[in-house]
């Protein structure tokens, strides 16, 4: 196969310098994205005079804008620049096109993007703790921020979700560390580069690397190189804790001149730098030992000098279900084990962590009806969620609902590897792939449901295509018996299912 670039070797434009210290006024175009409102609210927080635009913006970012008192307007206009911004912030749903970015490009603004503003106005003099991968972020990053903060570490924290411990999506902090979830979509319209690049990470975790984000990586390989730059930021006294147990992991590695700490379960001959015993994986959680592993490590250098090899580390105990969020919890306790957090403050976090918003959520049980909201959009994350709620509610029968959402799952490229993992449950049902303004995806190019939920079925698990969310919420509220799990599944807020569900299913039980 030729070589295709992607982000990774992608240069930005040229545009003039941005002296951050004098500025006072910020506008952001695309305010109503999760980022980028929470962006808002920190500059806020920061001092700065903030307001913003989009096409629309919906809750919860609405509701949170209006509760920070950030003003915004709906609908691109250029007028809606004429309060005299010192700085413009585009976020990266933003095209070159769009005219409120032409304004900024006419009246010569000077521009950013929000990774490169998070950079310069809060990361400079802190210990950047990047945490990257294909899975796992949003859950590593929230629970790494609570070890930290039940510690008494104050880090920052910036996080596409809400961890429940927390109750907000960022904090400025007062600590060194400062907790940020490495995202490797591309930075802007004029700089195609992951976001991470912006964030110059000193320690950090790598989840795992797979192929997603079909609509600006042409291939696996694009996505490695991603992952191989993230790794190659690191400084000489750094930290990378890395899943040890997939070669597409690993394979980036050597491009890290810090230290590298491989995490993974005990027992497969793998070579690992912190090992897990697990004991149990129960409807409460799990439990676990780490303990200092006895490979090689990586150019030489021990990652974890204050244990002996072989040496157990701790026993832990984790709300948290399923192996995938096993190994989630050992990376955030091996990098807040490294950032300061003691054995026995780790070990009581751990046990009190409430888990985050959109991931294994319960949303209500209503006639012996439970309701699970989670994000899961990529097969390997329906995969994990499947078998960690099985494992969580053993014994019931389980729905999976599912909205293909993201640019990557309403796309063809993984329509013959969901039917596998979706027929891990035991009824399944599929509306129609989002369609999103300005879509320039073709009908051939959009995943086809219907065939989707035939595979399921020649599978033996019994599968729908209803398009309508509303005709869905009408039938699984209708068919749903006492018992039942409906693991709802989407990136968005899947057109409002879960409240409209929980709705019916009140109607029909009288809960």
């Amino acid at each position: 196969m030729s070589f295709i670039p992607g982000p990774a070797e992608r240069v930005p434009e040229p545009r003039p310098p941005v002296d951050y210290a004098s500025v006072r006024r910020v506008h952001l175009i695309g305010i109503g994205g999760s980022a980028m409102g929470n962006f808002a609210g920190m500059l806020q927080a920061r001092g700065l005079e903030v307001r913003g635009s989009d096409v629309t913006v919906f809750d919860p970012m609405r509701t949170q804008l209006q509760k920070w008192s950030i003003p915004f307007t709906e609908g691109w206009d250029a007028h809606n620049l004429d309060w005299g911004p010192d700085l413009v912030v585009i976020g990266n749903v933003v095209r070159r096109d769009n005219v409120e970015a032409a304004v900024v490009r006419e009246r010569a603004l000077p521009y950013c993007s929000f990774p490169e503003g998070l950079g310069e106005w809060f990361l400079q003099g802190r210990i950047p703790t990047v945490i990257a991968g294909t899975h796992g972020k949003t859950t590593t990053t929230s629970l790494t921020a609570w070890l930290l903060e039940s510690a008494g570490l104050s880090p920052g924290l910036l996080v596409g979700g809400v961890p429940l411990n927390l109750g907000t999506s960022f904090r400025l902090g007062e600590g060194k560390p400062f907790v940020i979830e490495g995202d490797e979509y591309d930075t802007a319209y004029y700089d195609k580069r992951p976001k991470f690049v912006h964030y110059r990470p000193h320690h950090g975790v790598l989840t795992s690397c797979e192929f997603d984000h079909a609509d600006i990586y042409p291939d696996f390989a694009a996505v490695q190189r991603a992952f191989a730059l993230y790794a190659s930021l690191f400084p000489q006294d750094g930290l990378l804790v890395a899943w040890g147990e997939d070669e597409r992991v690993t394979a980036v590695l050597g491009a890290c001149k810090g230290r590298v700490a491989r995490y993974g379960f005990a027992g497969q001959g793998l070579a690992l730098d912190v090992e897990i015993d697990l004991h149990g994986i129960e409807a409460r959680g799990a439990t676990f030992t780490l303990r200092k592993g006895t490979a090689p490590h990586i150019g030489g250098r021990d990652p974890l000098p204050s244990w002996q090899a072989g040496e157990t580390i701790g026993r832990f105990e984790s709300p948290m279900a399923g192996r995938h969020n096993v190994l989630n919890a050992a990376a955030a306790l091996t990098m807040a084990l490294d950032l300061g957090v003691t054995l026995a403050q780790a070990q009581t976090a751990m046990e009190q962590f409430k888990g985050v918003k959109k991931r294994q959520e319960l949303k209500g049980e209503i006639g012996g009806v439970a309701l699970i909201d989670d994000y899961a959009h990529h097969p390997t994350a329906v995969k994990e969620t499947i078998a960690a709620i099985r494992g969580q509610w053993p014994g019931r029968r389980l729905w999976a609902l599912f909205e293909a959402e993201s640019n990557t799952s309403r796309r063809k490229v993984f329509e013959d590897v969901y039917p596998t993992f979706f027929a891990q449950a035991d009824q399944v049902v599929l509306c129609q792939p989002l369609h999103k303004e300005g879509d320039k995806l073709t009908p051939d190019q959009i995943m086809d449901a219907a065939a989707v939920c035939r595979s399921i079925e020649t599978l033996g698990t019994p599968a729908r295509y209803i398009p309508d969310v509303g005709d869905i919420v009408a039938f699984v509220a209708r068919e749903a018996r006492p018992g039942d799990v409906i693991l709802a599944m989407s990136g968005r807020d899947f057109q409002g299912l879960h409240g409209k569900l929980l709705a019916a299913l009140s109607a029909r039980f009288g809960g």
